[in-house]
């Protein structure tokens, strides 16, 4: 009998250790890293066994939101003008007119931020765009154009910043309010075309010659008529500028 006891107890004690074994190996193997995600039924189901594949849009998806909700927040905000009261509006836009006559680029720049508008205009219908613009002020006009400036906004004259900043000979300004968009065959009040003002009112120079040849590159057609009737080529020929109108023809 003791022989038969002595059998049960070590049958039990092996039966137990491999019980404990085998709950040892199932508590750890959920959280084993290198047991495949498809290896078992239950090792698909919870979601700290998912593949790296799915794990991906989960963590990646609140990256771009916050980051989206974060950006564009501040920096549209801070492109908003402060709400003025209409008082405080107009003496904004005669500051910054006048800041703009004055060429003062760091006022400019101050009252714009103040909520001035580039396109309000004084008595005598200048703005702090059409202004800069005829006076060759590139900081300034730059600044305005940033601002939201109506390039086709027109002057006393009914022209405009292109046309005077061409009589003018102020060739960089062509060039930025050309790329800006503003309309090289508008005609003023005048009769005249940024090409007919470059030819007419001024001396046929190297500055002249450029203007012609940046409005001629930018499709100004140089057959618009003055009030007398003549051509862009005509006043050129008429006036002895031979560059210029060298330059039309070819």
């Amino acid at each position: 009998m003791s022989f038969l006891k002595t059998r049960g107890r070590a049958a039990g004690s092996v039966i137990g250790a491999g019980l404990l074994v085998v709950g040892l190996a199932a508590g750890c193997a959920p959280s084993s890293p290198s047991g495949p995600a498809g290896s078992s039924p239950t090792a698909a189901a919870p979601p700290s066994s998912a593949s790296p594949s799915g794990q991906v849009p989960t963590q990646a998806a609140p990256t771009p939101a916050a980051s989206s909700s974060a950006g564009p927040g501040p920096a549209s905000s801070a492109a908003l003008p402060p709400t003025l009261s209409p008082e405080a509006q107009i003496e904004t836009d005669r500051l910054l007119i006048l800041a703009a006559k004055a060429n003062d680029v760091a006022k400019v720049r101050d009252l714009i931020a103040a909520g001035g508008n580039v396109n309000a205009k004084d008595d005598i219908q200048d703005s702090a765009f059409l202004y800069s613009g005829a006076e060759g002020f590139n900081e300034v006009l730059q600044l305005t154009l940033s601002a939201g400036a109506d390039v086709r906004s027109i002057n006393r004259y009914g022209g405009t910043a292109l046309i005077p900043a061409s009589e003018h000979g102020h060739t960089e300004t062509v060039r930025i309010l050309i790329a800006a968009g503003v309309p090289v065959d508008h005609v003023n009040n005048l009769g005249w075309t940024a090409m007919q003002e470059a030819i007419l009112l001024n001396n046929g120079g190297p500055k002249q010659q450029d203007v012609v040849r940046q409005l001629l590159a930018a499709g100004a057609n140089p057959d618009i008529r003055d009030p007398q009737g003549r051509t862009a080529l005509q006043n050129a020929e008429r006036l002895g500028f031979t560059e210029i109108a060298a330059l039309i023809r070819g």
